[in-house]
């Protein structure tokens, strides 16, 4: 490349190093700077030097002079402080969705928003072989795909499949079709809420969902799912299990409070009965997951209504009990 092309690229030559290696406590000094620019073939003076760390600063990337003996130019400010950045990383490294090797890929590409000083602390951090990691790295596109459909209107089609003791999947006969709406992140899965001819408004494993594509379609819109509340949704269905909501009022210790109001949100209405319980009411969709739920409490949580899930769950405490005589 010919010198004079060279000089049109020494801004961005310039802007990157300091991105890199710069920070509050990593001043680069102007001749470190000059001889950044050296090293990739381009002639600096002091003057330019000052010329140039101008036109950025005016550009709008802020840069601070650090001066006195060990002082220099370093970027005061990014578009992601490194707390936020670590926050990122955690929210990757802690995602059971995403696989050790996307997971890793990731937290480097976060790496480059902090200087390369910032990056190695991040390194430090992370800790994501020992996690439990999904399989296949397919959930990563499919999300893609479902989102490209949400935003097209379009129905969906796709296979869908379980994994088996031999750690296969085995896929179930049919493929399936369904009106995507939204998806949910919930414990630590994600999940695709829609609507299916079959099923009515239910949802799916992202991660058990393969060949995702879009039906050219429009998707199925009523009542319901046009006044579908995906907040509530996800409060209300346990852990993701499908079925139908039932009204359940329950009884709890007032040190309780906080875990209900985890679980149901800030707006709960909590109601004082006596002086050490609280009663509350909420649409439940009963499953496996409700029941571990309510059950983690022992004697300081208590079903009340309807009396048929009552009795559901006193029989299934029942047939626990069988086993252990």
């Amino acid at each position: 490349m010919a010198k004079a092309e060279k000089q049109k690229l020494k801004l961005l030559y310039l802007l990157d190093y300091l991105m890199q290696f710069s920070d509050e406590t990593h001043p680069l000094s102007t001749q470190e700077l000059i001889s950044h620019l050296e090293s990739v073939g381009i002639r600096a003076e002091r003057k330019s030097i000052y010329s140039d760390i101008s036109c950025l600063q005016e550009y709008g990337v802020d840069i601070e002079l650090q001066k006195g003996r060990g002082g220099g130019y370093y970027i005061a400010s990014r578009d992601f402080e490194l707390p936020e950045v670590k926050l990122l990383v955690d929210a990757v490294q802690s995602s059971r969705f995403l696989t050790t090797k996307k997971s890793l890929e990731l937290i480097g590409k976060l790496e480059k928003l902090t200087s390369r000083h910032d990056a190695g602390s991040l390194q430090r951090n992370v800790v994501v072989s020992g996690r439990v990691k999904n399989m296949d790295e397919c959930i990563y596109y499919n999300v893609d795909a479902i989102h490209d459909a949400i935003a097209a209107g379009s129905q969906i089609i796709f296979r869908y499949f379980e994994w088996g003791v031999d750690r296969q999947r085995h896929f179930r006969e049919r493929e399936y079709t369904a009106s995507p709406y939204a998806l949910i992140w919930d414990n630590e899965n994600y999940y695709l809420v829609a609507h299916s001819d079959r099923h009515g408004l239910t949802h799916y494993r992202v991660d058990k969902m393969v060949n995702i594509r879009q039906t050219g379609e429009k998707r199925y819109v009523d009542e319901e799912t046009r006044k579908l509340d995906l907040s509530a949704y996800g409060k209300n269905v346990f852990s993701m299990f499908g079925g139908k909501p039932v009204n359940v009022k329950m009884r709890f210790c007032n040190e309780l409070a906080g875990v209900v109001l985890d679980r149901f949100g800030g707006d709960s209405m909590l109601i004082p009965d006596g002086e050490h319980h609280f009663t509350f009411t909420a649409p439940v969709t009963i499953s496996p997951a409700f029941w571990g739920w309510i059950g983690q409490f022992g004697n300081r949580a208590k079903v009340l209504y309807p009396e048929a899930v009552v009795e559901q769950f006193k029989t299934l405490l029942q047939e626990a009990l069988d086993q252990y005589e």
